[in-house]
């Protein structure tokens, strides 16, 4: 799906609003998403830290299981903006998924599903998730 500037622009917009409710007492590191579903429905999420790190939850997958928990039909999905932004609301590198994110992507994204990684308002990188994580293991693994 191409992107309009205008829904790119909303989006990051969306990830930046997220960012500012994020749980980050540990890392001081905001994390903010904004997921597009085909229906034109935005879900957001924002990262969930936990003393034991291991229970932290990532602002991707936080927006991507609000977005599931609320639909009666598996959804279908566009894009996801990501931003993060140090204690000072600030960012000096591309806000990128982490692998556990990349693999909740490919359960549920297509190889054309759109990536938003965001260093600031004016300066974002737009991937095809299949360049993000080739050769996904998936449903598809198993036949």
């Amino acid at each position: 799906m191409k992107l309009s500037q205008r829904t790119i622009d909303r989006l990051i917009d969306e990830a930046y609003k997220a960012s500012k409710r994020a749980y980050s007492s540990y890392s001081k590191y905001s994390v903010g998403a904004a997921l597009l579903c085909s229906d034109g429905k935005i879900y957001t999420g924002c990262n969930i830290e936990n003393s034991s790190y291991s229970m932290t939850c990532c602002a991707e997958r936080v927006a991507f299981f609000k977005a599931i928990s609320s639909y009666d039909v598996k959804p279908q999905f566009s894009a996801i903006a990501i931003v993060g932004l140090d204690e000072n609301l600030k960012s000096d590198t591309y806000c990128m998924p982490c692998g556990a994110c990349r693999q909740v992507m490919s359960e549920f994204c297509g190889e054309d599903f759109t990536v938003i990684c965001i260093k600031n308002k004016e300066d974002y990188k737009l991937y095809k998730f299949s360049e993000l994580l080739p050769e996904a293991f998936s449903a598809q693994s198993f036949i």
